[in-house]
């Protein structure tokens, strides 16, 4: 194989560029194998790498893979905002005004066009509880006293995270995990750790979200569309904040300030997204 493929690099979660969560759009990827997709996600070594591809459901305007360095995905939540914001760049009209349809690994994802942002609605959250010998384990790997953590459940949005809220933003941002330790303790199925906490002193965020997947080749996500998603469950379920709208600030660790909008709706769909702006336009060499 020997041709040009047209590829986007877009940073999702900001609209300031190289402050928000990378992707790699491969725009046309019905002529590559699963073997070739997972050596070019390998390749540019971010967080995930995606590939549009015909749908196979009609009421699909495409298909979706998300390939991590290591792995593939059946959803992620940044990949499909930026994915979805480099297919209508590209001149994609959608089939339906307002709102693009995906397919992917978990189904079919509703993304919708509110002006110059892209909300995804959170496929339907499956939450089991985590053994407080579990627990226990992880806040050891966090490096926090177990008591510190407040809420937590095992969360599966078709990507799985172990979801924890800390005791405040402050305490989520100073961790440094043993990322050797948490990646023994992460079992095998489950994507990593999200953890959160409530930041009452910040006028541009209702609360701190960190995700750590090091066994997907990604010691630290920079800001996590699933993990927020995961986090908005907890928030939605426990009644946490006093409003059904709110944003979460994600990436401060590694240099990022990415701001995630959450929406919960009256029939309680969890909506997530903002803003994207493409850094990088052009072709992959195949």
């Amino acid at each position: 194989m020997n041709h040009q493929i047209p590829f986007q690099q877009v940073d999702v979660f900001t609209n300031v560029r190289f402050k928000g969560n990378p992707v790699a759009v491969v725009l046309d990827g019905d002529e590559l194998s699963t073997e070739e997709m997972q050596a070019i996600a390998n390749w540019t070594n971010l967080s995930e790498t995606t590939f549009i591809c015909t749908p196979t459901d009609p009421r699909a305007d495409y298909k979706l893979r998300i390939f991590t360095p290591n792995s593939e995905l059946p959803f992620a939540g940044h990949p499909t905002i930026g994915s979805a914001f480099a297919v209508l760049k590209h001149g994609y009209k959608p089939r339906t005004e307002g709102c693009l349809v995906q397919e992917c690994g978990s189904g079919l994802v509703a993304i919708h066009i509110d002006e110059n942002k892209l909300f995804l609605t959170l496929p339907e959250p499956n939450v089991q509880s985590i053994q407080p010998a579990d627990l226990a384990a992880l806040s050891d790997a966090l490096g926090i006293p177990s008591d510190h953590i407040k809420t937590s459940a095992r969360i599966n949005v078709g990507a799985v995270w172990l979801t924890l809220q800390l005791s405040h933003a402050d305490e989520v941002r100073s961790l440094r995990p043993d990322m050797a330790a948490l990646a023994a303790r992460i079992p095998s199925g489950v994507t990593g750790v999200t953890v959160f906490g409530l930041d009452s002193g910040n006028t541009d965020s209702d609360l701190e979200v960190r995700s750590f997947a090091p066994n997907e080749g990604i010691e630290e996500d920079p800001v996590c569309g699933s993990g927020n998603g995961c986090v908005a469950t907890l928030v939605r379920n426990l009644e946490l904040l006093n409003k059904s709208n709110y944003v979460a600030s994600q990436g401060h660790c590694v240099g990022r300030d990415g701001k995630v909008e959450v929406r919960i709706q009256d029939n309680g769909k969890i909506l997530i997204g903002g803003y994207a702006v493409t850094c990088i336009e052009g072709t992959l060499n195949i």
